[in-house]
């Protein structure tokens, strides 16, 4: 085999540049000036960099590989970054900190408002009716299966006006928060985690050509939420330009193919030690079973299969082998919003 390229920090993102949830570790890499590797993938599967390389079913993007350690979900990346490039780490620039108890709360409530109260779901229904993506059948088919939910234009049609309600009121929570005219989302001097917790589905949709009537939302109706999406937009746009300027001097991100990806991942160490194991956790699942895994939200109809090899409250590790060459790596998901079963063996295939 031949010998992998060297990758920054061991970090590959795979991910394409239109999906709202990878600009969420885009941003947080870029804004911390963590050198990594990236490898383009198509907006719709088949992605056999992921399927037919390392043997992955999960379909949803981003995926990160550090070593051989793939995580899953947006959720547990950025808690994996900020847990193996702390704050103090002097080689790379910190966030904000969160470091009142109101801070950390809030943190960590918009996260989970953003992710799983439902909000992107609305917001994809004020997709306008005109977009060439909702003209696309091979796009609403793949869509229909990822989300479980039609993708059909009239009944977006239908839809549409309800979501458009539900995004005046979300967009005025957040206008109540920044009201007081703090610059950042936690009253922070810089950006902070929070900040890329709650901004991702709102600059989506607000730079989304049609998408939202100057009548209901506007920068005229929600200034204080528009000034700060701009302010983000700065950040983050700077942010890139400089590691742009790094990557040309040979200092900072680089893209590869699939295939180098997966040399390099199949040829490094695991980034982890020996994951934890909870024999107590509720599920009464035990260590070295073979289990299923897959989120629950959407994506669902794809599993990935392994051994079973951590178990905590916030995550689970599964032990797998890549589909071209046969090497151990580790799928690490969140316990949050997906599901964990045992393997009957006794079935018939």
């Amino acid at each position: 085999m031949a010998s992998s390229p060297e990758i920054p920090n061991s970090i590959i993102h795979y991910h394409y540049p239109m999906s709202p949830y990878a600009r969420r570790i885009t941003w947080y890499l870029n804004l911390r000036k963590i050198p990594h590797a990236t490898c383009p993938q198509p907006i719709m599967p088949p992605r056999p960099d992921l399927s037919s390389l390392l043997g992955l079913s999960y379909r949803r993007i981003p995926v990160l590989a550090i070593g051989r350690d793939i995580y899953l979900d947006t959720r547990l990346i950025l808690s994996v970054l900020s847990r193996r490039f702390p704050a103090s780490d002097p080689r790379f620039l910190p966030l904000s900190p969160a470091t009142t108890p109101n801070q950390r709360a809030l943190q960590k409530l918009l996260g989970s408002w953003t992710v799983d109260g439902g909000i992107f779901d609305r917001m994809a229904h004020c997709i306008p009716l005109e977009s060439a993506l909702l003209s696309d059948p091979k796009f609403v088919a793949d869509r229909e299966s990822f989300t479980g939910w039609s993708w059909d234009k009239a009944e977006y049609a239908q839809v549409r006006p309800e979501a458009l309600v539900d995004m005046r009121q979300a967009f005025g929570l957040l206008e109540d928060v920044l009201s007081d005219g703090r610059a950042w989302i936690l009253g922070t001097e810089t950006p902070s985690l929070g900040d890329i917790e709650a901004v991702w589905p709102f600059d989506w949709l607000a730079q989304m050509d049609g998408a939202l009537p100057a009548d209901v939302i506007s920068a005229r109706l929600f200034p204080s939420t528009y000034a700060w999406l701009e302010r983000f937009r700065g950040a983050v746009r700077e942010a890139a330009e400089a590691a742009e300027k790094r990557s040309a001097q040979g200092g900072a991100s680089m893209q590869v193919k699939g295939e180098e990806a997966w040399r390099h991942i199949v040829q490094s160490e695991f980034a982890e030690a020996k994951p934890e194991f909870d024999e107590d956790d509720p599920t009464g699942l035990t260590e070295g079973a073979e289990v299923q895994l897959w989120p629950t939200d959407s994506g669902f109809t794809n599993k990935d299969q392994g051994t079973l090899v951590g178990l905590t409250k916030e995550e689970v590790v599964i032990s797998m082998q890549t589909k071209q060459g046969g090497e151990e790596i580790r799928i690490h998901a969140p316990r949050w919003g997906f599901r964990i079963r045992e393997v009957d063996k006794s079935a018939k295939l």
